[in-house]
């Protein structure tokens, strides 16, 4: 008996469904572990004998119970700024998406999903038990390198499917920044102890298992568990053509007749790339640049002492309408595609220049007007990654472009380390007026 004729076109639906899934759900655990980390670290930290009496911050938790006392500055801000554990978390991934493109072709998909599996797994568990200064930071390292080697790794798998999972793998990272803030406040404020939220949160290294593993359906030139070093990974566009529409499939084809070696990539090639990679890579750094000076050198400093909010309350909604900016606009890619990254690194720094001036001068009028200024700046920000991969992806030869979307992963985390760079100093200043 014949199988009924819609049958190949229901597979192909169920297995979009499943790789579509796959990706999202990778993009929400990759990146759910360094997010919580920035916050359990600081509760850990707290409750630990020989910490200081210090405020120490992370980048979603600020401790502002009572105002800071030891701070008679008018913007009643941390002297230590936010930026100075920007700075520890990001070199770790800045460190390794600088030097992993050129070699983990070497390491097969499914030993990295192992390892950054396990690495995340043990950040959540030296955090928990920590009881020196020095385990809680190893504990933020390995998420850091967890989501580093992680984020460029499943950039480069999304060459092995049809081009749309991106836009499902952004839609999981913008998703991160909010599941990861709510669910450890919530359960931390249900009752539960940092070190039984953190243990209970274990589930999620396992969930990436399952994501990889389970719900994904790879091609068979996907180099699940064998090295890629003398055969360079390509999908051929016999298999993206069963994944992808009509109008993808011109594209597609067009991109392949392009290129006819399948060879490994040479240094020099690789150097070639990278070249090329340059006016997406600057645009994207820039735009990270922009939204993290804002995040962690202006963004305790907008503060309104005469309204219902606290100073707690006011930068907590801060940043839950920044990750809100940042999931929608990291989901927008299958509703609109925008080519002039340039156009959306310039209004990001005139973000940047406003806000400045706001803190400097105190002008802006209400506190509503800096929420709104802030979920724009994480609409900006989201876009900003999504499309910069969705271009890479469209513009880059078959051979290239694993290569390509590992390689410039780098440009957000270096926008980040410069912007710690810069924050720094001027938090201080702020905060010594």
């Amino acid at each position: 008996m014949e199988p009924p004729a819609d049958s190949p076109d229901s597979n192909g639906r169920y297995t979009q469904w499943r790789n579509w899934s796959g990706f999202w759900l990778l993009g929400l655990c990759n990146n759910f572990a360094y997010v919580v980390m920035l916050s359990a670290a600081h509760d850990i930290l707290k409750k630990q004998e020989n910490t200081t009496a210090s405020t120490s911050t992370t980048t979603f938790a600020v401790d502002f119970q009572g105002g800071n006392s030891s701070n008679s500055s008018r913007y009643d801000c941390n002297p230590v700024s936010t930026a100075a554990v920007l700075l520890a978390d990001i070199l770790p991934t800045l460190f390794i998406k600088l030097i992993a493109p050129f070699v983990i072709h070497k390491l097969p998909y499914g030993l990295r999903v192992l390892f950054c599996t396990v690495m995340a797994a043990t950040s959540f568990l030296l955090v928990s038990f920590s009881s020196t200064v020095w385990m809680s930071i190893l504990g933020v390292i390995f998420a850091s390198i967890s989501s580093g080697l992680g984020e460029l790794s499943f950039l480069s798998l999304t060459v092995f499917f049809s081009r749309d999972v991106l836009g499902f793998w952004g839609s999981g990272t913008g998703g991160a920044g909010v599941a990861g803030a709510f669910l450890y406040s919530g359960l931390t404020q249900a009752g539960l102890s940092p070190q039984i939220t953190l243990l209970i949160m274990l589930v999620v290294p396992f969930a990436m298992l399952i994501s990889y593993f389970v719900l994904l359906v790879p091609p068979p030139s996907l180099p699940q568990w064998r090295s890629r070093e003398t055969e360079y990974a390509v999908v051929s566009s016999e298999e993206r053509r069963q994944l992808m529409d009509g109008s993808e499939e011109e594209e597609q084809e067009k991109s392949t007749q392009e290129t006819g070696s399948t060879g490994p990539l040479t240094l020099k090639d690789k150097l070639h790339v990278i070249r090329g990679l340059l006016k997406f890579v600057f645009p994207l750094g820039l735009v990270y640049f922009a939204e993290y000076f804002i995040n962690q050198g202006l963004m305790e400093l907008l503060y309104f002492p005469h309204i219902s909010l606290s100073h707690a309350e006011q930068y907590r909604w801060y940043q839950t309408l920044y990750q809100v900016g940042v999931l929608v606009s990291r989901s927008s890619l299958c509703c609109v595609k925008i080519r002039k990254l340039w156009a959306l690194a310039l209004l990001q720094v005139v973000n940047a220049v406003l806000l400045l001036f706001a803190v400097r001068y105190q002008f802006l009028p209400s506190v509503w007007l800096v929420f709104a200024i802030i979920l724009y700046e994480g609409l900006l920000g989201g876009a900003a990654y999504v499309n910069t991969f969705h271009f890479i992806s469209e513009e880059t030869e078959d051979r290239q472009r694993e290569f390509a979307m590992a390689a410039a992963s780098v440009g957000d985390s270096l926008g980040i380390a410069f912007a710690g760079l810069a924050a720094f100093p001027v938090h201080r200043y702020f905060c010594s007026v």
